[in-house]
């Protein structure tokens, strides 16, 4: 017969050591990228934070940060053409953060240029990459809650 390997479960010490140093490498190769674009990863992110019309205090939420830093960002973002604020329909005192078609353009590029990403993914077989975004869609909805003090 042959050997049986056993596996230790890791620990959630563990599990959180790997994931963010997964999350720190991703993010080493996202502000490279966005910094040939010369956007920040700040800049880069609030990019990919308004696919869809966002309002300046929601963005700022998604980018953990205060208001008042998201204005000198998407400010940036709206001198380079990459994004615009608007009026709500609603109520004009809420501005509304837009992306601009050189702005998703330019956020495309950014992901397509993450090269150690792309290569770190490739690695992967079908079952690997099926199971990567089962277990990431399963963990991601209870950290992405809003919530206290962290």
């Amino acid at each position: 017969m042959g050997s049986t390997a056993t596996t230790t479960v890791p620990t959630n010490a563990e599990l959180m050591e790997v994931l963010a140093a997964v999350g720190a490498a991703y993010f080493q190769d996202f502000a490279a990228a966005a910094a040939r674009h010369g956007l920040s990863s700040s800049q880069a992110k609030a990019l990919g934070a308004v696919q869809e019309p966002v309002p300046m205090r929601a963005l700022a939420g998604r980018l953990g940060c205060d208001a008042s830093n998201v204005t000198g960002i998407v400010d940036r973002l709206e001198s380079l053409r990459l994004a615009n604020r608007e009026a709500a329909a609603g109520d004009r005192r809420v501005k509304i953060v837009v992306i601009t078609a050189e702005g998703r353009e330019i956020l495309n590029s950014i992901r397509g240029e993450m090269a150690r990403t792309h290569q770190a993914f490739e690695a992967m077989t079908d079952e690997q990459r099926i199971a990567l975004h089962s277990i990431c869609s399963q963990v991601l909805p209870v950290l992405a809650r809003t919530g206290g003090a962290q």
